[in-house]
């Protein structure tokens, strides 16, 4: 007998079928061993020794697979073609060592990357040993989140009483959305004006033409910054004859996208079909899993956790012949695509996400999936295809305008694009995370140099600029990735998390810095500034890379990077609360205290008038109060713009003639009786909570 020892019961059950009565597929349900959460489980003192706690949940399983090696010969640790999944194995090998399980058993380790009849088979006629360096980089991964996070969270809540926790690589996403926040608060406006001309030609064909120079001088964007000087301008077109200058058209091409890695697949899908990063991977591992097609279990797509582009050629072959059947002879390019990963720190050892058998169309499998499921496939399908379609044919013109009012010299553009030939756009065109205006995808009239144009109308208007906009889900990922921060096993993980924490907020599909975690990073940045740089990251994600392809020692790493972090710890023991909530009082200023539109001090307390507004610390977190405290008793959240952290009047009491106000205190709303310059001295305003 055989023992094959996968993650999942489904996909225990799906590989049972296909290796038949001689082999035991057997679920270990994830990892079976992690780091107990107590001090001590790494000794930076021992060389790292790592202490390795068995799930309990996880003893009954590993109990079982050690009875099912009594009567086998051989044991195959088929868990998933990653780093993880690596560990996983080695887990459930030292467990079996420990408890006297293995005997003269073959010890084999086979990867798969789909899990179809061919993809098992195949990968049991070609079995290996565990592979060490991918171990010590899990080792040496596990090992760094876990002094982060057992030496960074009590420094955390000693000197920021209400702080939760800081992790190595969520700190980071979580700086990346805070600083925006701060970007955001910072930001001035800036008015501009544009005039955008609608003008016709000979024929009666209406086009827009925007204003892009005067007197010899361009014109950009943010260069008309008055009214008064846009009516100059309008005055100048509205007396102005128009003739064509120039017309240039130029041909362009325009390649599909590559196949799906982990990445674009959780911000397509976030853009397209507004599923979060964690619930794509759910209906992802599924979809891999195997789904019940005609009487076989069947894996629908290759391995989710990926940052590889390429795919398998026989996949290229059938794509081609897809797009043959289906687009004809025209979409299918002379020769197949291939592709290239871009994002740092890329390991290819992995296909892109793809259909297992591109001739299973979406419209066909709808029947057989639930509606999420049947929406995903169909995505990857969709982007699987058209990454081997012909590329789109466009033609860029550009028409240049003059326009001549007595002296002056004005010039307009009009810019349009026209698909001569759509190629893989008939299929797939892949979603944006910000909708900005494309004038270029406008079709323009023909024209001809020197022919005389007619003014129809002229749009003259006013804007500002606006900030940088807040990260949604995908672009979060997106930018994590460009910084060579997470791993695509990581991404939705790290987003999970801040969101658990109540670090961050999801609002209308954009990330929002909550308070609690606006400190943290405020805090990070000040007293562990080099822990929160992309760079220093980055670099890590890099050496941990540089492990797994047996380049470097793990526990050199963990050397290097304990013996500057501890000495960071040491450093400010010695800190007051006090001095750690001045600093954070500066840094985050901007948003604790926007600007009144009285103009007033923004320190200035509203309810004593004396005295200053600052940050203090109490069990629930950071709050704002009065310097009069305790015979000022003001308090309110830091955000200064929300509704709830705004005092409102709910009427008058009957009885004293006082007003009763609804309060945001660091508790919770309340409600009082008046305020303290109402009451005699030393005696407090009547309240009430809010339950």
């Amino acid at each position: 007998m055989n023992i094959v020892i996968v993650e999942s019961p489904a996909k225990a059950k799906t590989i049972n079928k296909y290796l038949g009565s001689s082999y035991e597929v057997l679920a270990s349900f994830g990892h079976v061993r992690d780091l107990p959460a107590k001090n001590g489980s790494v000794d930076p003192d021992s060389n790292f020794k790592m202490i390795w706690e068995v799930d309990p949940k996880a003893n009954s399983r590993l109990n079982d697979i050690a009875k099912s090696l009594k009567g086998a010969t051989r044991l195959i640790l088929a868990t998933d073609p990653d780093r993880e999944g690596e560990a996983i194995s080695w887990h459930v090998l030292e467990v079996l060592k420990e408890k006297r399980a293995l005997k003269d058993h073959k010890i084999e380790r086979v990867v798969f990357n789909a899990i179809t009849k061919q993809a098992v088979t195949d990968a049991m006629k070609h079995p290996r040993q565990i592979d060490g360096a991918l171990v010590d980089a899990y080792m040496a991964r596990r090992a760094l989140d876990y002094l982060v996070g057992f030496t960074l969270s009590p420094v955390l809540w000693r000197k920021l009483p209400g702080a939760r926790s800081a992790g190595r690589v969520q700190s980071v996403a979580l700086r990346l959305v805070c600083d925006r926040e701060l970007e955001i608060e910072k930001f001035v406006p800036r008015e501009y004006w544009s005039l955008v001309a609608t003008l016709t030609t000979p024929r009666g064909e209406a086009f827009e033409a925007r204003l892009v120079g005067a007197d010899g001088k361009k014109i950009q964007r943010l260069d008309i910054g008055s009214g008064a000087e846009a009516e100059d301008f309008k005055k100048a077109i509205e007396a102005a004859s128009f003739t064509v200058t120039t017309v240039e058209a130029r041909p362009a091409r325009r390649n599909p996208q590559a196949p799906f890695t982990t990445s674009t697949l959780q911000q397509e899908a976030s853009r397209k079909l507004g599923f979060a990063p964690a619930h794509t991977m759910r209906i992802a591992q599924r979809l891999y899993e195997g789904i019940d097609i005609g009487g076989e279990t069947t894996g629908l797509i290759t391995y989710m956790r990926t940052d590889g582009v390429q795919i398998d050629n026989s996949a290229i072959t059938q794509a081609r012949k897809v797009i043959g059947e289906d687009y004809g002879n025209a979409y299918v390019p002379d020769a197949p695509r291939q592709y290239q990963a871009k994002a740092k720190n890329a390991q290819e050892a992995h296909e892109a996400i793809r259909p297992t058998d591109l001739s299973r169309r979406p419209a066909e499998m709808r029947r057989r999936l639930d509606t999420d499921q049947a929406r995903l496939y169909e995505l990857i399908w969709i982007r699987t295809i058209a990454s081997q379609m012909e590329s789109a044919e466009l033609e860029r013109t550009t028409v240049d305008i003059t326009a001549k009012a007595g002296a002056r010299v004005l010039e307009l553009r009009a810019t349009g694009q026209v698909i001569k030939f759509d190629g893989f756009l008939a299929l797939y065109q892949e979603g944006r995370d910000d909708d900005g205006d494309d004038e270029e995808s406008r079709r323009l009239p023909a024209m001809s140099e020197g022919e005389a144009l007619k003014r129809k109308d002229l749009t003259v208007a006013q804007h500002f600029t606006e900030p940088p906009p807040r990260f949604s889900e995908a672009s979060l990922v997106k930018r994590m990735e460009e910084l060579g921060i997470g791993r695509p096993s990581t991404y939705a993980s790290i987003l999970q998390v801040l969101k658990d924490r109540g670090y961050v907020k999801l609002e209308k599909k954009r990330l929002y810095g909550e308070d609690k975690g606006r400190v943290v990073i405020a805090f990070l940045e000040n007293f562990f500034a080099r822990y929160v740089e992309y760079d220093f990251t980055a670099d890590l994600e890099e050496q941990l890379d540089r492990i797994s392809n047996n380049e470097i020692s793990w526990q050199q790493v963990l050397k290097d990077f304990w013996r500057d972090f501890i000495g960071a710890v040491d450093d400010i023991k010695d800190l007051r609360v006090t001095q750690v909530l001045d600093v954070l009082d500066e840094m985050l200023g901007p948003h604790i205290y926007p600007p009144r539109t009285d103009g007033g001090d923004v320190r200035q307390c509203p309810t004593c008038g004396t005295g200053k507004l600052n940050l203090k610390a109490g069990k629930f977190g950071a709050f704002v109060g009065c310097s009069n405290y305790p015979e000022c008793r003001y308090t309110r959240p830091l955000a200064a713009d929300g509704e709830a952290s705004a005092d409102r009047v709910l009427g008058k009491d009957p009885e004293t003639g006082l007003d009763v106000t609804v309060k945001a205190g660091r508790f919770g709303p309340y409600i009082q009786l008046g305020e303290q310059k109402d009451y005699a001295e030393g005696e407090k305003p009547k309240r009430a909570g809010i339950p």
